[in-house]
């Protein structure tokens, strides 16, 4: 109970972070996000029907009041987008934090972090929570984390491709190098992903297309929840330490 996770004074009861994109229907995403104990909800500004409540919207889903919903700036190419739509979602009232994107390359979706430096900047003047998406850099991570965001989010594979944890020493470096917490986000594939990103130290996890495009997503986002605990748990309670060779279950001492 006392292993609670707090960002910029706000109380996350779930480490699993869900995203709301790809799903067959909104019905389908709000039993999915109900499977996996989320509290924690993303939505993409640009491509998701959340300002204009005149039209079947996501929110008539996700219930703002139950949920703390994280508007992204999902296929923002550019730090001028980025600001524009995240601005957008505050003064629709959604919230104040933001998940940053800026993307740099269309075939990789990787985040143009140079761009993604200047918006935090920006936006943190503004007084905005923001939590940027980042490639697993820990030189990058720590100049937004003196930029003032929240959160840094290194990537652990390509947005979707179900690679899991590319780079496990780097994940390791950032958790190091900054104070931030560090929230593992993009390329998870199953559940022993999720936990072990949870093993290294993450505070948390976020994720869509795992969840989404899995043959059957509530099923999996169930996964992703005891994944993503057991991890929790795991790193917690610490490891025993790696050895080459064998050690005895049971001790030695006093046998005849």
């Amino acid at each position: 109970m006392d292993d609670v996770l707090n960002i910029a004074g706000i109380t996350f009861k779930s480490r699993l972070w869900i995203g709301t994109g790809k799903y067959a229907s909104f019905a389908q995403t709000k039993e999915a996000v109900e499977a996996s104990g989320a509290d924690v909800v993303t939505v993409a500004v640009r491509r998701t029907n959340i300002t204009d409540r005149k039209s079947e919207n996501l929110l008539d889903y996700i219930d703002p009041k139950v949920y703390k919903i994280l508007p992204n700036t999902a296929g923002c190419y550019t730090a001028e987008d980025a600001l524009r739509y995240a601005r957008l979602a505050r003064a629709a009232g959604i919230s104040d934090m933001v998940k940053l994107e800026v993307i740099g390359d269309e075939r990789t979706l990787f985040p143009d972090n140079e761009a993604l430096l200047f918006a935090t900047k920006e936006l943190v003047k503004e007084g905005f929570i923001v939590f940027p998406y980042v490639s697993d850099d820990p030189v990058m991570c720590k100049k937004l984390e003196d930029a003032g965001a929240a959160a840094v989010m290194p990537l652990a594979a390509p947005i979707g491709s179900g690679l899991g944890i590319r780079n496990p020493y780097n994940i390791k470096i950032i958790l190091e190098t900054v104070k931030l917490p560090v929230i593992v986000d993009a390329g998870v594939g199953t559940a022993s992903d999720a936990a072990f990103a949870m093993e290294l130290g993450a505070a948390a996890v976020l994720m869509n297309t795992a969840v989404a495009g899995a043959k059957d997503p509530i099923a999996m986002a169930r996964a992703m929840k005891f994944g993503v605990e057991a991890g929790r748990l795991a790193y917690n309670a610490g490891r025993i330490p790696r050895k080459l060779y064998a050690t005895a279950s049971s001790p030695i001492e006093g046998m005849l």
